[in-house]
């Protein structure tokens, strides 16, 4: 359902006062796993290295340099966000972000506490920082992101929406956060089923109940 941009995965109305199910969500993130999403300048002359995880939706691809997370991404994601150049596979250096995305889709884990780097324009990172302010268990609008960051939503969220499809970082810089208006699953590079199992697996963690639309 959706009130002013905001949508509960949950269904539930974000008016203030009608229902407290978004202060619910808001208070077991922070009972949860505490982490914070840091963004950091990567290295440009550290090593790149990758390894790939097994989830319930697909293998996820995660790239880093000197240990900065530079794209995580599902298999056949469209655009493609994954860079040519891998190095090599190495599991043991990105044991930290394998463990922390296991828990993320086991049900275990409401935040991610690990740096990552931002490539791209001024304005996509300026949206890109954005999603790291969507809660955990909450989605927004592409107006009301555009609103998050100091835009106008009438003439910016088209714009938004397409700096939101470039995002390199799956999950841990969480454009499955946002929808359209009329709250259906658009916008998502790794397929709406994807989006959907994620926005499920954020509502039943909390709240024990599935997302409808």
């Amino acid at each position: 359902m959706q009130h002013d941009g905001t949508v509960d995965v949950a269904g539930a109305v974000d008016v203030a006062g009608a229902r407290d199910v978004a202060g619910a969500v808001d208070a077991a993130s922070a009972a949860g796993a505490a982490g914070t999403v840091r963004v950091v300048v990567a290295d440009a002359a550290a090593r790149v290295h990758h390894t790939v995880l097994g989830t319930p939706v697909g293998d996820v691809t995660i790239v880093a340099r000197g240990g900065v997370l530079t794209a995580v991404q599902f298999a056949g994601a469209r655009p493609s966000a994954v860079p040519a150049d891998l190095g090599a596979r190495d599991d043991d250096g990105l044991a930290d972000a394998r463990r922390q995305l296991e828990e993320y889709v086991a049900g275990e884990r409401t935040a991610f506490d690990l740096p990552v780097h931002l490539d791209g324009s001024d304005f996509q990172v300026r949206v890109w920082r954005g999603l790291l302010r969507i809660p955990f268990g909450r989605t927004w609008s592409y107006g009301r992101l555009a609103e998050e960051i100091g835009l106008d939503p009438r003439t910016s969220s088209r714009a938004v929406g397409a700096a939101n499809g470039r995002n390199r970082l799956a999950v841990v810089v969480p454009c499955h956060r946002v929808i359209g208006a009329d709250g259906s699953l658009v916008g998502f590079a790794a397929g709406v089923a994807r989006k959907r199992f994620l926005l499920d697996l954020e509502a039943e963690q909390h709240l024990g109940e599935s997302v409808l639309f």
